[in-house]
């Protein structure tokens, strides 16, 4: 769309903020004001590739595309102008990562996506030969393709040259941020943020600085990182070209930390669960990284001032995606908010569980082999059962998060859980009421739902010196609705058993029953 799609304001605005929401599956750009009340918003899928079994890749060209597109296209409904935009925030996929060259800033080969399982062999040797102790150690994270260095590695060893040319600093590597951000100021930032860093399997959390032994033991050579930054400050400019004149970059955070931002879970002891293509679990855990006992991540929530503020993450690879492929594989469903309705219409005396390890099992289990498998089928299983079950695995897989996170920061429960929801399936009444019942806690789903956006935009706003400081911000953090637990504990305990025999089933030998979590967890 051309940016002149609508006449601009007549009273022109400088203090328009635009956030860049770069997410697994489309591209979304959406226009707030100073006060970050959302005016404007336009959004685009693009393609999954899938080369085999497992593995995921995305075009990098097809993003970068449907990033500019979004951004004008929003700036047009909006009706504003890049004069108007006081700066540009952005949110991304996290561990996805690109490799390109820095004379013509082309790609060497498709991004290898976070979900992608190809160096799970890899990975398996490294922790054979006893690396994941210390890995563990300096990043908080855990040998497992889902992280970005195996993905480097690959890519340096089968892209012919690529290993020379990565020695001899032609390439640069970047997570989705940082390669928009190549692009968007025309190759003068290579950088990225705290949070999107501590994603890498190469960052040292405590220090926040690029690691030298971690980059030899993936054979990655250093030179070919981005400057690692605070989330809210200065990332440049954009190429005048772009949108009609030059706009600041002044904010970059990885999705779940900028969703973090965005759901106001500044004080230690808040979470939020954000339910998109996965789920993403964030407890904030204040100044001090907290070493998980129970296989969950500890990570940069997110670095403001050079001050990192920590949190313990569990990840669910599949969430909403259980959902597509009700849609999109067994053609159940016509649209993703027809499954609240018909998994109403479930039989109750029916327990099918559906463990949706499609791309293996995340936090608390870490199998990289696990495949998904639906449990607990009768001759009256039908469509309505399978959708309660996808429905359900939801609410299921985020107690696993939850006793998890508990069992390794009790200061954590001692606050009393209320979870902040948001992204999409947040939207389904019928899965955030089953959360709240299977974790026997309050459920509060955000009113802003997009609060990736809205952490990006925020972000660049503080940045920028037109948002309020974090008190400020989190004080105006608007609930939409409440859900309150109403499941009796039989019913509850009766449902967690089978979840816990179903995940049971599907755990490989070599997968995640050792040292999966803390005792409760273990089936």
């Amino acid at each position: 769309m051309r940016l002149d799609a609508a006449p601009p304001n007549e009273d022109p605005v400088t203090d328009r903020l635009i956030a860049i929401d770069q997410g697994t599956t489309s591209t979304r750009a959406m226009v707030f004001d100073a006060s970050l009340n959302p005016i404007a918003t336009a959004q685009r899928e693009f393609s999954q590739i899938f080369p085999a079994p497992g593995l995921v890749e995305h075009d990098p060209e097809e993003i970068w595309a449907t990033t500019v597109a979004t951004v004008r296209e929003a700036m047009a409904r909006a009706r504003i102008v890049a004069r108007d935009v006081a700066a540009i925030g952005i949110a991304n996929q996290r561990e996805t990562s690109v490799i390109w060259d820095r004379g013509t800033g082309r790609p060497i080969h498709n991004a290898i996506v976070w979900q992608d399982r190809r160096t799970a062999d890899r990975c398996a040797r490294l922790k054979r030969e006893g690396f994941e102790a210390n890995v563990s150690d300096k990043t908080g994270l855990l040998l497992d393709p889902y992280f970005s260095a195996t993905k480097i590695a690959w890519l340096l060893e089968n892209v012919d040259g690529a290993r020379v040319a990565a020695q001899t600093g032609r390439l640069a590597f970047g997570t989705i941020d940082s390669f928009l951000l190549w692009r968007l100021t025309a190759g003068a930032v290579h950088a990225t943020d705290a949070t999107n860093a501590s994603r890498s399997l190469l960052l040292d959390i405590r220090n926040g600085v690029w690691d030298a032994e971690l980059a030899g033991l993936f054979g990655v050579p250093i030179t070919m990182l981005p400057d690692v930054r605070d989330c809210a400050g200065d990332f440049g400019t954009t190429a005048p070209d772009l949108f009609g004149g030059s706009i600041r970059v002044r904010g970059i955070a990885g999705d779940q930390h900028a969703a973090t931002i965005g759901q106001g879970c500044f004080t230690p002891g808040m979470m939020k669960s954000t339910y998109g293509t996965g789920c993403f679990a964030l407890l904030n855990t204040g100044d001090t990284p907290v070493r998980s006992r129970n296989r969950l991540l500890t990570t940069i929530a997110y670095q403001l001032g050079g001050r990192r503020t920590y949190a313990l993450e569990g990840a669910i690879f599949i969430a909403g995606a259980a959902v597509q492929w009700l849609r999109d594989g067994l053609k159940i469903i016509a649209k993703s908010a027809d499954v609240g309705p018909l998994a109403a219409r479930a039989d109750p005396a029916e327990q099918v569980y559906l463990v949706p390890a499609f791309v293996g099992l995340g936090a608390p289990w870490w199998d990289a082999e696990a495949r998904g498998a639906l449990l607990g089928l009768t001759r009256k299983s039908g469509a309505a059962e399978i959708a309660r079950a996808a429905v359900e695995a939801v609410g299921c897989q985020t107690r696993d998060l939850l006793e998890a996170m508990h069992a390794d920061w009790p200061v954590g429960a001692g606050t009393g859980t209320v979870l902040r929801v948001d992204g999409g399936m947040a939207a389904s009444d019928e899965a955030m009421q089953f959360v709240a019942d299977i974790l026997a806690a309050p459920v509060d789903r955000a009113a802003i739902m997009e609060t990736t956006a809205l952490g990006a935009a925020y972000l660049a706003g503080y940045a920028a010196g037109i948002c309020p400081d974090l008190v400020g911000f989190a004080a105006a953090w608007k609930r939409d609705r409440r859900f309150e637990p109403t499941m009796d504990a039989a019913t509850r305990e009766r449902k967690w058993s089978g979840w816990r025999d179903a995940v049971s089933r599907t755990l490989t030998q070599s997968g995640g029953t050792a040292g999966a979590g803390p005792e409760k967890l273990k089936i």
